[in-house]
């Protein structure tokens, strides 16, 4: 029993030190890496996809599986490593996806009721 409190304690902690990186990231600074690293050039500058890239925000893919798929991609995207794309820039980069907010409801632009 006493494993288990300590393999629970460990499991909760280990959650808690990987979401700190994900409070601490800046939207802003998440986009400006987003520019600098060349996301946009597939992905648009909002994430919203195109031709090249699938569509990333909003509701972007939870950061593990994002930053998994960015490290090791063998499609048509190239891995950033962390050689050219820090940990801290990823970070920021997946703050600013989840900033990005939703595009409004068709029936909630009044131009388009006209």
């Amino acid at each position: 029993m006493p494993r288990l409190i300590f393999a629970l304690v460990a499991f909760a902690a280990a959650g808690l030190f990987a979401n700190e990186s994900a409070i601490a990231a800046s939207a802003e600074r998440g986009k400006a890496a987003f520019m600098r690293a060349g996301c946009w050039q597939c992905h648009g500058t909002a994430g919203q996809g195109s031709i090249a890239g699938p569509k990333l925000a909003p509701d972007p893919l939870p950061f593990e599986t994002l930053s998994a798929f960015v490290r090791s991609s063998s499609r048509a995207m190239p891995p950033f490593r962390e050689e050219v794309l820090s940990d801290e820039d990823l970070a920021n980069i997946y703050a600013y996806l989840q900033s990005i907010p939703a595009a409004p409801a068709p029936d909630a632009i009044p131009l388009l009721k006209e």
